[in-house]
């Protein structure tokens, strides 16, 4: 019996992209026949490797990072249109993959940006692997976008965040598409919350503690916590683009719905974890398995 055949489209949330890999590694482990591969952001990235047949050093070389590696090949240049430049990432990533073409790959693969200018998304079928999976992961204010050929591009999740379209043409039995913007959970409503714009009781109580504070060399009581403790910029930017993400990701696969939908909840990790690249792929290999298998595959 022939095997299945499978296009997988690969969906963008940092670093909670590395269970791609244990997507793929789940589809493959049964037998299955990857035909096609589209990515945005870090699926290009992880799709890229597959397609090249060059995933295997990759994972080596990034569950082997401690999170003090990561912040030092992150290369924060805080000037820059990004906050983060990561060439020392990418020069890993051009050391493993080389100077590969896109349309030599073994297996056909799609990279997706944003056209910031245009404002459309640009699918990347031809020329270098690099500057293609360079081009899809630039996620505006932490990874500066990239100049090519007269366009400003930058993280495909923009417009795209689970590109199903691109495998559309592909000779595949089954699509399955990896969202790493989580699910709605049961307990939230679905409609818009409807919220008055004064401040409650808690906010206010807040405020006038850190008020206080401030004209006192007292520490502020850990009774008051607020939501703005312990967030970075970087988590700002990474909820900030998981919500709209989510929100776009659910409307196009409505358009086009996957034949098998494995869904990373985005509490998995923030999008700048990169450290756990080990854990992320046990999640993705899980929750694919349990996606097939419900799916009767």
């Amino acid at each position: 019996m022939p095997s299945l055949r499978v296009a997988l489209a690969l969906g963008s949330g940092g670093a909670r992209g590395y269970a791609h890999i244990g997507a793929i590694e789940e589809v493959r482990s049964r037998g299955y026949e990857i035909v096609a591969i589209a990515g945005t952001s870090m699926g290009a990235l992880v799709g890229g490797l597959a397609a090249a047949d060059r995933l295997e050093p990759y994972t080596e070389w990034a569950t082997s990072l401690t999170q003090r590696d990561v912040i030092r090949l992150l290369d924060p240049k805080w000037s820059a249109p990004g906050a983060i430049k990561a060439q020392r990432i990418f020069g890993q990533v051009e050391q493993i993959l080389g100077d590969q073409l896109i349309e030599d790959l073994p297996i056909p693969f799609t990279a997706v940006a944003t056209d910031l200018h245009a404002r459309r998304e640009v699918w990347f079928q031809r020329g270098p692997l690099t500057s293609a999976i360079r081009a899809s992961i630039a996620i505006p204010g932490v990874i500066t976008p990239v100049e090519m050929n007269g366009r400003l591009l930058a993280d495909g999740g923009l417009m795209n965040p689970v590109p199903i379209e691109p495998t559309a043409a592909s000779a595949a039995d089954l699509t399955v598409a990896i969202s790493l913007s989580g699910t709605r959970l049961p307990q939230e409503q679905s409609t818009p919350a409807r919220e008055p714009a004064e401040t409650t009781w808690r906010e206010e109580l807040v405020d006038r503690v850190r008020r206080s504070v401030g004209r006192s060399t007292e520490p502020m009581p850990p009774s008051v916590p607020s939501l703005l403790d312990e967030l970075r910029i970087s988590d700002v930017i990474g909820m900030s683009m998981d919500a709209m993400q989510g929100l776009i990701g659910r409307y196009r696969m409505a358009g086009l719905p996957p034949d098998v939908l494995v869904t990373v909840p985005v509490s998995a990790a923030r999008s700048l974890e990169f450290h756990r690249a080990g854990e992320m792929i046990d999640i993705g290999r899980r929750l694919t398995a349990q996606a097939l298998d419900a799916a009767g595959h």
